[in-house]
């Protein structure tokens, strides 16, 4: 009885884990103006969002009043690694339309005026 309650243990884990979402992680973003950050992406309700968990200018990390703030907010699957929702720029406090597209260990964002029409976009990298 023992033996059969790790084995269903272990297989809720293992289907936990399975079922994470691809965009799910630690990612580092492209520096921008001079600073970069390590955005947790993580469930938020039925989206994800995604939080700066640690900043960054030059090669040191420093305490960025952006810190804990969320910069990924409301993303909504849309298949194949894609995602929409809002993106927040911090270096002028602005929300825009956001695109992600999870491809490996990079994730394409982007942020959108004019009905997707001019964007602006990043690559991140996957830490964790």
């Amino acid at each position: 009885m023992k033996r059969l309650a790790l084995t269903v243990a272990a297989l809720t884990l293992a289907a936990g884990a399975a079922l994470a979402d691809p965009a799910e992680g630690v990612w580092q973003t492209q520096p921008d103006d001079g600073a970069y950050a390590h955005v947790t992406i993580a469930p938020c309700g039925q989206r994800l969002c995604g939080t700066i968990s640690r900043t960054f200018k030059g090669s040191s990390e420093y305490n960025s009043p952006n810190k804990g703030k969320q910069l990924v907010m409301g993303m909504t699957p849309q298949g194949n690694g894609k995602y929409t929702g809002k993106v927040w720029r911090p270096s002028n406090g602005k929300i825009y339309n956001g695109k992600m597209q999870v491809s490996g260990k990079t994730l394409k964002m982007s942020g959108c005026i004019a009905g997707g029409l001019l964007c602006s976009s990043q690559v991140w990298t996957r830490l964790k």
